[in-house]
């Protein structure tokens, strides 16, 4: 990828807060990284199986087998060009939408961060509690620093629930949803080949739709930072790739 690729992904990203890069993993790469998952011991309590919804929360602790898989020279170095230096995996999770499931989510910001138990600290609020997992809201220049990689295993179009975003609501701060202004915001869909990802910002308004085609839509989605937190707050996940 060349450089002026790169800077155009770069500014991408800070004007409209997401891009999509089609071709970051070959046809045997994600096949590979499948057949490791379908392999995977399901029956830890970070996997949840439903009829609607397979998901292994903490994925990259699961299965670390997959790191260098996934963490390429080429996504390295897209990171470094893109985001810059001193980056680690703060929260990973794989998940299957399988083609039978008719859930959707609403339109939201990525508010949240992962840690391993709840410690009052200042700036830090408010909380929430989720399969043994505790998520804070962090202060904004946190999140303004995060980004979040989602890597795409199958096509993913409007009828299989691609990321609905609104393009610049990274760089407003909170919105609330139902403050949105539809005559001002419009909406983009996020359509993803397998093999490509799409790099956003947590601040990113964005939600998805129910599938509608039957076909399935499995996503590895890494959220990255490279601020440590107030001591004795700790990251529920952190790896260096």
């Amino acid at each position: 990828m060349s450089i002026q690729t790169t800077e155009a992904y770069r500014q991408e990203v800070a004007t409209n807060g997401f891009t999509v890069i089609d071709r970051i993993y070959e046809r045997e790469a994600v096949a590979a990284l499948l057949t490791m998952i379908q392999q995977a011991d399901s029956s830890r309590s970070t996997f949840r199986k439903s009829d609607d919804l397979f998901a292994i929360r903490q994925f990259l602790k699961e299965l670390p087998q997959a790191m260098p898989l996934i963490f390429t020279p080429a996504l390295q170095q897209l990171i470094a060009q893109i985001f810059g230096d001193g980056y680690f995996v703060v929260k990973s999770i794989y998940f299957d939408k399988p083609a039978q499931s008719n859930w959707f989510v609403a339109w939201h910001q990525d508010l949240t961060i992962s840690v391993k138990e709840k410690i009052e600290t200042e700036g830090f609020g408010p909380w929430t509690v989720k399969q043994q997992q505790f998520a804070v809201q962090p202060p904004l220049p946190l999140l303004e620093d995060n980004f979040t990689i989602r890597i795409h295993l199958d096509d993913t179009t409007a009828d299989n629930g691609a990321l609905k975003v609104i393009p610049g609501s990274h760089a407003k701060g909170v919105y609330r949803p139902e403050t949105i202004d539809w005559q001002e915001e419009k909406e983009t869909i996020c359509e993803v080949p397998a093999g490509g990802v799409m790099l956003m910002k947590p601040l990113l308004l964005h939600a998805s739709g129910r599938t509608v085609n039957q076909h399935q839509r499995r996503v590895v989605h890494i959220e990255f930072s490279r601020q440590q937190l107030p001591a004795p707050l700790q990251w529920s996940e952190m790896a260096s790739y």
